[in-house]
Formats: structure tokens, sequence, C-alpha cells
């Protein structure tokens, strides 16, 4: 069947097929409605079939049907003589058989009109299936280089197809602020812009000189969040503090360090890199980013709300009379201590609304995290986070197994295997080659829980999930996201949702090679501009453009 994410059961007797045609009609019931509508366009669109509704349910044809006792994202698909019947307890369930079922009708059930309105057949079998993880997600990081709304849309779509099911929005940074906040309207006016952007890694001293930027409206996000629902995905945002912040900076010089540097002369930073201009740490910053909280939760219904907390470097704080004033004032021993205080507050502003902060795996530093039995009860901690925060584990494991062991939920998302910035093959004409080689191969073998964590199952419990990143310093274009993306981005949704051996070698990579095969006729089907086997087209390569490989095998930590 060449399913991919690979089922956790299939039964497939081989004793025949049911026929598509245009008296196949696709019924449901009460609940059923959003994936009854996505299935009739998206398949009715490919075929060419309407796909009528039911006279009355039970009639045959394609069947959603409720039940209770499966898990949120289960589901059954059963066919056989004279229906296609999708079983689940939920919308999401659903929405994943018919995801599978759209695979199982061939590579050109996933273009957009019909190259054939005739031999549309689905085999004779069962699937049972459920995601091994609840978190499967993918960054998407719009700052660096901005992303039209139309492409996002289009990413979700390619997300669906693989059964991810968050999409994490990486909305501001030092290079581009990217959300509409009414009550700060020169956050899009001065920071969602740059004059120019540097091509390449910095030793190529290369700039395009060539103004780049773009926002979304807040009816463009709640159209995201909406369209990323019917697809049962959530949209998570991240509005990254205390560092990465000079475009917010540039629109309001009073947020820098004013007493350290001239921040009226800032603009929205060109540069990629570590950016020495972060926050201030003053009353009127906590309230200022408190507002502009206030109309994110109002876009984004999401549990989890990413703050960053990442790269921030502080030597300005150690500069700053005003931020040392502030360290006595609280009693803080040091600058991580102060970074540590100004992400607590946002941790319980959060926590007060019913909202969870989630944040890079830096929020650990500074006294944040206190170890704590597994078994504790909720709330804070003296000193430490809410009991709700999350971490993504970016540097590694180490980050994600001290907090899952002190209680928090974790999604490792470690470098050294999915970020998928990084270069996919050794040779010269990777597309500016940035960190270590990351092969498909290299994905399919990642494993989100690693060995110290298989001996303490309340702290693996914590590993709610895993994620691949998009960093676009060096993706100026979606069809750089796309080369980088893909086909890696299928491995690792199956890493994210098959129930894989945890032990790497152990895994069947030629299997999943061979399906492989029809899954890129599936891409090719959806118009997604993947890295070939052979290594990039003339046209995806960027001569001369200076990069920043990194030899060698990645470390495992």
């Amino acid at each position: 069947m060449d399913l991919i994410p690979a089922p956790l059961d299939v039964h497939a007797p081989g004793e025949g097929f049911f026929h598509l045609d245009a008296d196949t009609v696709l019924s449901g019931g009460p609940g059923t409605e959003s994936v009854e509508w996505w299935l009739r366009a998206t398949l009715g669109a490919a075929t060419g079939l309407p796909l009528r509704p039911a006279a009355q349910p039970g009639s045959g044809g394609i069947e959603l049907t409720l039940v209770e006792g499966m898990e949120p994202e289960e589901y059954r698909l059963h066919v056989a003589r004279g229906h296609v019947r999708i079983t689940a307890a939920g919308e999401a369930g659903l929405f994943w058989g018919a995801q599978t079922l759209r695979q199982l009708l061939g590579p050109e059930a996933f273009r957009r009109s019909p190259l054939k309105r005739e031999g549309w057949t689905v085999p004779y079998g069962t699937v049972r299936d459920r995601p091994r993880f609840g978190w499967r997600g993918v960054l998407l990081d719009v700052s660096r280089h901005f992303l039209p709304k139309a492409d996002v849309l289009r990413y979700l779509d390619l997300l669906a197809a693989h059964k991810l099911n968050v999409l994490h929005l990486h909305l501001t940074d030092d290079q581009g602020w990217r959300i509409e906040i009414r009550r700060y309207p020169r956050l899009t006016e001065v920071g969602s812009w740059r004059e120019r952007s540097m091509v390449g890694f910095r030793d190529g001293d290369r700039r395009d000189d060539r103004p780049h930027g773009g926002f979304y409206t807040q009816d463009d996000l709640r159209e995201i969040v909406a369209y990323a629902a019917q697809r049962q995905i959530t949209v998570v945002p991240e509005i990254d503090v205390p560092g990465h912040s000079q475009a917010a900076i540039a629109a309001y010089p009073e947020l820098g360090n004013s007493d350290v540097v001239d921040t009226a002369s800032l603009g929205t930073l060109t540069d990629w890199g570590i950016n020495p201009n972060v926050l201030n740490v003053e009353e009127s910053t906590l309230r200022f980013y408190e507002n502009v909280l206030e109309e994110v939760l109002e876009i984004f219904p999401s549990t989890f709300v990413h703050l960053g907390g990442d790269e921030c470097n502080k030597d300005q704080w150690r500069a700053s009379p005003a931020a040392q004033a502030r360290m006595k004032e609280l009693g803080l021993a040091d600058e991580d201590q102060l970074q540590s205080w100004f992400l607590r507050h946002f941790d319980g502003w959060l926590s007060a609304r019913g909202r969870r902060l989630i944040g890079w795996d830096e929020i650990l530093e500074g006294g944040m995290l206190e170890e704590h039995s597994n078994k504790g009860g909720g709330g804070r901690r003296e000193g430490g986070l809410a009991s709700g925060a999350a971490v993504s584990s970016w540097r590694g494991y180490a980050g994600g197994v001290a907090a899952a062991r002190a209680g928090h939920d974790v999604v490792m998302c470690p470098e050294q295997h999915v970020y998928l910035d990084h270069r996919e093959g050794p040779g010269a004409d990777e597309p500016i080659p940035v960190g270590w080689v990351r092969t498909l191969e290299d994905v399919y073998r990642f494993e989100p829980l690693p060995p110290v964590l298989c001996d303490d199952p309340a702290a693996a419990a914590h590993v709610i999930g895993t994620q691949a990143n998009l960093w676009t310093e060096f993706m100026d274009d979606v069809r750089s996201v796309d080369y980088h993306a893909f086909p890696r981005l299928a491995a690792f949704a199956e890493v994210a949702w098959s129930r894989l051996p945890q032990e790497p070698a152990e895994r069947d990579w030629a299997g999943f090679e061979a399906r492989m095969r029809t899954h890129l006729a599936r891409l090719d089907a959806l118009g997604v501009e993947y890295r070939p086997a052979s290594g990039p087209h003339p046209w995806q390569q960027r001569p001369g453009v200076v990069g920043r490989p990194t030899e060698g095998v990645p470390p495992v930590e």
C-alpha cells in the first residue's frame, strides 16, 4: 500500500477493489461535517466525481462513523464490497483516516483537477492506526524571510497530508515582526521590513540591497488558524523575548537598553546571527508585551504560546545601570537569573489566563527549572517555572531530559537531527550549505526518546512529541523551503507518527525507501519542489553563496 507514515496495522486480503464512480456517495453524521466537507472537496477536485451525500446513512459508498472507546486520533479504515468505512472517536481520527484513503487512491488523488474520471479504486482491506506522539510539529520561520499567507496555507495542507498536527509559527525576530498588533502599529509599520538582507553566511560579506518585508493582519492569522483547525492542526505562535527582539526595538526604541546604546538609531536587523540588542527589563516593557500577548491570545486558541527565550546576549544588561539596579532590587545573582525572572513573569501571566508557556531550552537556565518529584502537585515552585510550562529541546537531548525529569512536558527538536535547514548532502552543489549533513535516512533514524529516559517511564511520559524546524535565514522563498523540507519531512512524519523500533539501526530503511518511490509521485502531484536523491537540480543551486557547513557526525547528547 506504500503508506507514509506507516500505519500501526494493515490487513490486506488481496481479494478485490472498491471502485469510485459517479454514483459513489459520501455520508457522515453529526460531528463529521468538517471531515465530510474536506473529503468531498479534495477528492472531488482530484477525481471529478460529485461524491453526493447519501440519501440515508448506511447506504454504502464512503461512510464516516463516530464511535466511543477509541483514542482521540485513532482510526479504523475498512474497505470491502460496497463500502469504504472510516471509524473514529472524533473528527481528528476521521481526518487522518481520510488522508490514508487519499493515499490509497494513488498519487493522482493529490492533484487539484482530474486527469482521469475513471479507474479510481481502493484495495479491500483494513487499516488500524493511531499516532505515537500527540505533538507532531513543524516550525516555519516566517520572520527571517516572510512567506505570504497563501504559502502558509499550502504548508498546512502539506503537513496534513503527512499527519503532522502542529504548526509552530515563528512570528518575530530581529529581522522582522510579522503579526499585526493594533495597539502598537509601528511594530508592522517599521518592524515588518528591512532595508536589505545578508545573502549566505556572514563570511561571504554579501548583501542583496533589496528591501524585504511583509506581515499578516489579524484576520489573515485568524484565517490561517481556522484553515489549520479544519485540518486538525494547531497553530502555536512564537513571540520571541527577551532576545531576538531588534525589530520591536526599532519600532519602539524605549523597549531597548537606551542607557547603553542609542536605540533610536536601530533599524530592523539586516544580518543573521546572535544580536546584542535585547529588551530592557523595565516594568513598562513587561506591560508592553502583556498588551501584545493580549492580542495574540485573541487570535490563537492554542493552549501553548511560545516565548522563545533563546540566544539572549546579556552584554547590554551587564553594562546597563538600569538592569543592574533591577537585579539588585530583585536580589538576583547574575544576568541569567534576570532572564529567568523576565520569563517567569510571562509564565505566570499566561498561566493565569489558562495558557501554557513553552520556550527553547535556555529557559531552564538561571533557576527557572527546579528539580521536583514527577508525582508532585501543580502550581509554581519557588523560583521555578509553573508546572504547566514546557520546553522545546533544541540544543540536543540534555535540556529535554532535565525538564522531563523535573516534571515538565517536552518537545524534542534537537538541531543535530531535525533542523531541516541543515544540508542534506556533502556535495559542493548544495545550496548555501549549513550545519551537519542530515540525509533522508538520517532523519528516518532519528529517535525522539533518548535511551537515558527509557528506564524512567514517568519522565518519558513528559516527552509529548517531536518537531522538525525550518529556519529561513538561507531560504528566501517557498521553493527553497520545499527543497530543504522535502522529502525529509516525510521521514520525520513517520518518526513522529509510527511505532518504529526505538533502536534506529533496527528500522526498515529499505522498506521506507521503497515506499518513498510512490510518495515522491504524491509530492510531484502536490507540486512540491523537493530535493532529488541524486542532488539538487541546477536551478536549486546557489553557486558562490557562502554557507556554514559543519563537518563530521553530529554529537548525540
